[in-house]
């Protein structure tokens, strides 16, 4: 019994003691709205003579606009690129051989048809020597033959003999000329050497490339070009061509488009011709390609910044003059491609709209402003 009635006690004075700490806090409670209900008080009392003292001014929040204008607007589907050359070449022999003597080194400006370099022809030589003292007696003696012939002194059968020696010989010559020509590695088209792959004293052997010819006189950007942008991209549009080496752009024309698509990658070719004055370029180096796929001389232009988003769409913040104030305005815009930071706007303002660019976020609809 007496167990009982200390836990009854025990249990009553927790319940007292509960009840004193929420009843400090509701005490804390009534004390902070109280404080808040001072400030608010406070702060609207600051307010009012505030916009007494200067009523431009006061509680209304600065920021900065500007109107809106049309402009050229142009969209870029960029792709990644090569410099070819128009006329690049690798070089073989035509012959098997040794490497007798080289006649160019890399970088030097060559011809078409140009000797570049010789193989060992020795053999040849003494062969073509020998045959062309052959023909040289074989002619003399058809000559005096023929001279005879002409004179009706001597028979026909050695008179054509002598006419059968002579060409046949004259045929093995020009052949003999012919092989000691193979021996000659010559340049097939104009350039400049790009590389040389021999040494004198290696064997070669037709097929092997041994000289890299490019003709900088001619060279190009060629690219490949998804396929959803087949009918978009014509020969003469537009092209940018930015070169990361040499951080520099061109402004020219598509020169090719082709009309196939690539049955792997599902692209098609895209070539541009770039011009001799420009310095710098050589075979294979990377490019970004920038082609013009649309483009509206008299575009409503905004920055992608001034853009937010709510549960209906973009929108931006306008600036509006109604009487004697100047108020924010929700604007909502229909956007078109964007580019470079920059949205076409098709729809939702015109040229007569100013544009809050700066301290647009956090306004109000129809809250008061004011501009620099």
């Amino acid at each position: 019994m007496k167990s009982l009635i200390a836990v009854i006690i025990t249990s009553l004075f927790i319940a007292a003691c509960g009840g004193g700490q929420a009843g400090d806090k509701q005490a804390e409670l009534d004390q902070l709205i109280k404080q808040q209900t001072e400030l608010n008080d406070k702060i609207r009392t600051l307010r009012d003579e505030l916009k007494a003292a200067d009523p431009e001014k006061g509680g209304v929040r600065l920021v900065v606009a500007a109107p809106v204008a049309k402009a050229p607007f142009r969209h870029y589907v960029e792709v990644q690129a090569k410099v070819d050359g128009d006329e690049s070449v690798n070089v073989s022999a035509r012959s098997q051989g040794i490497v007798n003597s080289i006649l160019v080194k890399e970088g030097d400006k060559v011809s078409k048809g140009q000797v570049l370099a010789v193989l060992d022809d020795q053999i040849l030589k003494q062969t073509l020597a020998e045959v062309e003292t052959q023909y040289s007696f074989a002619k003399n003696v058809y000559d005096k033959q023929k001279n005879l012939w002409d004179q009706k002194i001597g028979s026909e059968i050695q008179y054509l003999t002598a006419k059968n020696n002579k060409e046949s010989l004259e045929k093995r010559m020009a052949s003999m000329n012919e092989q000691v020509d193979l021996t000659r590695i010559k340049a097939p088209v104009n350039g400049t050497v790009d590389n040389v792959g021999i040494k004198i004293g290696q064997a070669v052997t037709p097929g092997i490339p041994v000289f890299s010819i490019v003709n900088l006189s001619n060279l190009k950007v060629k690219g490949e070009v998804g396929e959803s942008y087949a009918g978009k991209i014509t020969k003469g549009d537009d092209v940018i061509l930015y070169f990361p080496d040499l951080k520099r752009e061109i402004s020219t024309k598509v020169g090719f488009s082709s009309r196939m698509i690539n049955s792997l990658n599902r692209t098609f070719n895209v070539e541009v011709p770039v011009s001799s004055t420009e310095t710098g370029l050589t075979p294979n180096m990377v490019v970004v390609m920038k082609i013009v796929d649309y483009k509206n001389n008299q575009a409503m232009i905004i920055p992608v910044d001034l853009l937010q988003r709510s549960g209906e769409g973009y929108y931006l913040m306008a600036a509006v003059q109604e009487g004697n104030k100047l108020l924010a305005k929700r604007k909502n815009v229909e956007i078109g491609l964007i580019y470079n930071g920059h949205a076409e706007v098709l729809s939702g303002i015109n040229e007569s709209d100013v544009v809050i660019t700066t301290g647009y976020r956090d306004l109000n609809d129809g809250e008061e402003v004011r501009t620099k």
